[in-house]
């Protein structure tokens, strides 16, 4: 409570208000598609880097939204949920941090998508972070970047394999060698009574050679104490997260054709414990053993060269990474918390990407695009399981050497290589056609490695055992099964521009997965050996795009909009399944879903300083096509609803104003809605007639905040509230049974400040 109150006091003159829509200044050409991105001084016109090439935002044929630095800070969007309120057509299911799996246009059967791929590609800069599968997704911090731009629909021609309903691009500032340039900016929030939020990021970028030579650094530091209680630990505010990082870059640019960017990156996030809480313990109560650690460290090296050649530009990209992750879980639930059973699991992932670029110079009748992209990932995991110490010495079970009743490690190679190219041919300034193909190849191994064990604690611990050795056998080594596949992605587009304030656009796309291989194929349960065999694996699903929009603008620009109407057929879709008796994981394929569905984005500036905006999307995604022996290994049903809401959608309105010549100030408000949506497939795995007791539903909700903020030349100050009306609704439902608390809710209300310095 002291807390509390010392923050309350500081913070009272601060006026409450929202993350707004941050609009451009008023210019007659203003081009549409609100959130605005990066913007020409001398046109007005929006530019995005979508394409791989830039390119108005108007022009380009397909649903684009994008957010430049400045509405990130005012919004207090540090990361991915922010994005997906702001974004029509998409919610970001997110169990705690550090997992965080986005669903856009309904493309999605749960939202947590073990084994396999995301369906939304995420890249930082040329790395595509998001190709991880079954792992931590890492929330970096969206502090000193260029941009960043969310492509809606499959992005399989330019962004390969895991883009088949999206892509998210957060583009890192590069280093600026006409000026000197700092930046602070500190958050401190109060979550309830005694949460403290702190958020920490600074930046400073240094000229060495006038014009030619720069360096610039970027370091956050990140302590949120967290706001659920675990009963089992005794730990109140459990989920506290420490996340630090940051990045140097050196950019050289020795002609005026050549321009060369080294760039490390590194981020830490350690959360102490998982956010997902389980209702019938309390509202915010978690019960495990020990903490539930989902810990992620990512340091990436980048080098990449850009050079004139004068009818095209040419891009090189080199990316090595390493991505180590911490999977500490207690999986008591399994088996209703009667015995002990936990997995210690250590990932540690070596990442290498090339992508080589060759785009052609404007104002032709031609543009044109080649190119080509190779991805390496080697991943080892030790799987350690555990029961306890205490456990084991009151029923007598002897013949371990520690809690470990099982060891082994495994390593899986993966590899794809791409050839991509797109030609627009304009038939005139207001008629254009662009085609697209993509020739991808992937492969994918796994193996076991030689110095693993097995016993039999389960059967023991299960059957009520007592007093008895428990047997130890080795883990042979093994050679999984490789699996190997060759796609095409294709996109073809007609674009038309009756006027310079209207285009209208019309698209065909079309994406798809990488093959998934089971890492325990052919395993039977020791728990229910009459339970189902694990499959091999799943084959690449498919999806195809189909696609109208308009993007336009009147009156002088002060009413924009942006509308696309959407069906999507997918195919062979790549699901998830639990075995019911031991809750293993496992990939496999069912027939066909369709999702079609509406997205809009509407922003009108009516007098000087006031404006509204209205973004948001109507789906309907269900299962169409489904086998018996489909249903009975998926648990889907023909006719469900897919994990995705009907209708998600946010409101602003925002009003600047002057508080003297050298000053501006600003007062804003948000509401955003997300409709209530199926967290997995209602039925239990092997036994398709019995309802899976995982089988539940997210809860509709609705949530405003509210920001106001004054601009005061170098420093800038921001008051805000989030979750105004302290909304506790149920964002995301886990599938999996053995999990204790299976729900996340909403972060509680949450009052801070903001105060930015540039110097």
């Amino acid at each position: 409570m002291m807390k509390g109150w010392l923050f309350a006091s500081a913070s009272a003159v601060a006026v409450a208000g929202l993350p707004g829509v941050a609009f451009a200044q008023d210019t007659a050409d203003q081009e549409a598609s609100a959130p605005a991105a990066e913007e020409n001084t001398d046109s007005g016109v929006i530019i995005v880097t979508a394409t791989r090439r830039e390119q108005s935002l108007q022009d380009v044929p397909l649903s684009v939204t994008a957010y430049q630095q400045e509405e990130l800070t005012e919004k207090g969007i540090v990361g991915y949920e922010g994005l997906a309120r702001e974004t029509p057509g998409v919610v970001v299911n997110k169990p705690t941090a550090n997992f965080n799996n986005f669903t856009a246009r309904g493309i999605a059967t749960n939202g947590y998508g073990a084994n396999l791929q995301g369906t939304v590609a995420i890249y930082i800069d040329e790395l595509p972070i998001s190709a991880n599968g079954n792992s931590t997704i890492l929330d970096p911090t969206l502090f000193d970047v260029e941009r960043v731009e969310f492509l809606r629909g499959p992005q399989g021609t330019l962004f390969g394999s895991n883009s088949l309903a999206g892509a998210v691009r957060i583009l890192t500032k590069s280093p600026d060698a006409s000026q000197f340039e700092g930046k602070l900016l500190v958050d401190y929030g109060l979550t309830g009574n005694d949460s403290f939020r702190k958020r920490y990021n600074g930046m400073i970028n240094v000229p060495l050679v006038e014009d030619k030579l720069a360096f610039r650094a970027v370091g956050f530091y990140r302590h949120e104490d967290g706001w659920v209680d675990n009963i089992g630990t005794g730990r109140d505010n459990a989920n506290t997260l420490e996340s630090a990082g940051g990045r140097a870059m050196l950019q050289w640019d020795p002609t005026d054709r050549l321009s060369m960017r080294a760039m490390v990156m590194h981020e830490n996030s350690k959360p102490r414990d998982s956010g997902l809480v389980n209702p019938d313990r309390g509202e915010f109560m978690r019960l495990s053993e020990g903490p539930d650690l989902f810990h992620a460290k990512l340091t990436s090296y980048n080098f990449t060269l850009d050079y004139d050649l004068g009818f095209a530009n040419l891009t090189s990209s080199s990316t090595l990474s390493t991505f180590d992750q911490t999977f500490i879980v207690d999986l008591a639930g399994t088996f209703a918390q009667t015995i002990p059973f936990a997995l210690d699991a250590l990932a540690y992932d070596d990442i290498f990407v090339q992508e080589v670029r060759l785009a052609s110079a404007g104002g032709g009748r031609f543009d044109w695009i080649v190119g080509g992209f190779f991805y390496d990932k080697r991943r080892d995991v030790d799987y350690n399981y555990r029961s306890s110490i205490e456990f084991l010495e009151e029923r007598g079970l002897t013949g371990l050497d520690d809690e470990y009743y099982q060891r082994f490690g495994g390593h899986t190679n993966q590899t794809e290589m791409a050839g991509f190219g797109e030609l627009t041919y304009r038939f005139s300034d207001n008629f254009w056609l662009t085609g697209g193909l993509r020739y991808t190849t992937t492969e994918v191994q796994s193996f076991t490695e030689d110095w693993g064990y097995n016993s039999n604690y389960l059967a023991l611990a299960l059957g009520g055992v007592e007093d008895v050795p428990i047997t130890v056998v080795p883990i042979a080594p093994a050679e999984g099964l490789k699996v190997k596949a060759n796609k095409v992605s294709y996109k073809a587009s007609a674009s038309y521009k009756p006027s310079e304030s209207l285009t209208a656009y019309a698209t065909i796309a079309t994406g798809f997965r990488s093959p998934v291989v089971n890492a325990r194929a052919g395993l039977g349960s020791v728990a229910d050996p009459t339970d189902i065999i694990i499959p091999d694996g799943a084959d690449s699903d498919s999806l195809t795009n189909y696609e109208v929009g308009l993007k336009g603008n009147w009156l002088g620009g002060k009413l924009t909009a942006a509308i696309a109407l959407y069906y999507i057929d997918w195919r062979d879709i790549q699901v998830q399944a639990n075995r019911l008796s031991d809750q293993v994981q496992f990939a496999t394929n069912i027939g066909a879903a369709v999702s079609k569905g509406i997205e809009f984005e509407l922003a009108a500036r009516p007098v000087r300083g006031l404006s509204f905006s209205l973004n948001g999307s109507f789906n309907d995604s269900e299962v169409t096509e489904l086998t018996p022996a489909e249903a009975a290994m998926s648990g889907a049903e023909e006719g469900i609803q897919l994990a995705s809401p009907h209708f998600q959608g946010s409101a602003t309105v925002r009003y600047d104003f002057a508080l003297g010549a050298n000053a501006d100030a600003f007062v804003s408000g948000n509401v955003a809605h997300v409709g209530k949506f199926p967290g997995l497939f209602p039925n239990v795995a092997g036994q398709p007639d019995v309802i899976n007791p995982t089988y539940d539903f997210t809860e509709a909700y609705t949530v405003a905040n509210f920001v106001a903020g004054a601009d005061l030349g170098q420093v800038s100050l921001t008051a805000y509230v989030e979750n105004v009306f302290d909304n506790n609704a149920i964002t995301y439902v886990h599938p999996e049974a053995f999990l204790d608390a299976r729900y996340a809710r909403l972060r509680p209300r949450t009052f801070g400040v903001r105060l930015g310095i540039d110097f």
